[in-house]
């Protein structure tokens, strides 16, 4: 579990993260978005220990980073796949890294085969592609076999295959009761990996919520809902809080509720449903509301002879 508490940190001039507090639980995958210039990048530093906050704290299973006997075990994270001495090979990149906690070679062996770098494994990592080197970075990430995993933007330069590897392996990990934290500018792969997401924006938290919720917030996202107690429904829904609108005998459209709330309601009632789907809205429309009035670096300009 990662725990942040009222966390700041200032540059000069500006207040990259400005007291933030929030908490990623273990046995899940969470998502960190927000725009170029947030403050998740800060926020990721701080958590491992490679900044110092001007305020707050962050810890990992209840302690600093620092504070850990062991800290690569305790926590992986891939920040910059690019800091790796250039003209050391992949394997001795990992074996380097696993001395200084006294993990076996046979785990580099390990770490090598699960991220597919069997074959360049003796390489220099200076002849990588932007793909191998982020699976590299994910290998030195994993060596530690770690109960935590920071991951800053894990897909960045994998083809297709990569991206479903990536998304499986967090996924799995997190299956097995650790904690996953992870950004990503990619809002598609986002929707199909974390379970929820936190949402930052100036160096302030916009949102902590699940995707489900993020997206039947954003104006436009209503719950699509078929019964045949459609009626029966209806009143259930209007008395916590949801404006119904019914169409025909079997169908509702809902908002102020979303897909998860309008199901445990219809549960609760004994009441059949025939479809629940949430329409009309994406994690990517969702997001780019919220964000809206919070993107640093906006461009506003159109291609020549683009539509108007």
């Amino acid at each position: 579990m990662i725990e942040v508490t009222s966390l700041s940190k200032t540059y000069g001039a500006k207040r990259a993260v400005n007291d933030i507090s929030f908490t990623v639980d273990s046995g899940s995958v969470t998502g960190f978005l927000g725009p170029n210039g947030a403050g998740k990048s800060t926020t990721m530093r701080l958590i491992l220990g490679l900044e110092n906050p001007d305020t707050g704290t962050a810890t990992v299973d209840g302690l600093p980073l620092a504070a850990h006997a062991s800290p690569l075990r305790a926590v992986g994270a891939l920040l910059d796949a690019k800091a790796v001495a250039p003209y050391r090979s992949a394997r001795n990149h990992l074996r380097m890294l696993a001395r200084t906690h006294r993990i076996p070679d046979s785990r580099v062996d390990e770490v090598i085969a699960l991220t597919g770098l069997e074959s360049v494994a003796r390489k220099s990592a200076r002849e990588f592609s932007l793909g191998m080197g982020q699976r590299l970075g994910i290998a030195t990430a994993l060596l530690g076999d770690p109960e935590t995993l920071i991951l800053d933007e894990p897909v960045n330069g994998l083809d297709p295959d990569g991206v479903i590897w990536v998304r499986e392996l967090v996924k799995g990990f997190a299956s097995e009761g650790r904690t996953v934290f992870l950004s990503s500018h990619l809002m598609s792969e986002m929707a199909l990996t974390a379970d929820r997401v936190i949402v930052i924006g100036r160096g302030q938290i916009l949102a902590d919520t699940t995707i489900d919720a993020l997206v039947a917030g954003a104006s436009g996202a209503s719950v699509r809902v078929r019964s045949p107690q459609a009626a029966h429904l209806a009143t259930i829904l209007d008395a916590h809080d949801g404006s119904v609108a019914i169409s025909g005998s079997d169908l509702l459209h809902i908002r102020g509720l979303d897909a998860a709330q309008v199901g445990e309601h219809a549960a609760a009632h004994g009441i059949v449903l025939h479809e629940l789907a949430t329409t009309g809205s994406n994690l990517e429309s969702a997001y780019m509301e919220l964000t809206a009035e919070a993107v640093e670096y906006r461009s506003d300009a159109r291609p020549a002879g683009g539509a108007a």
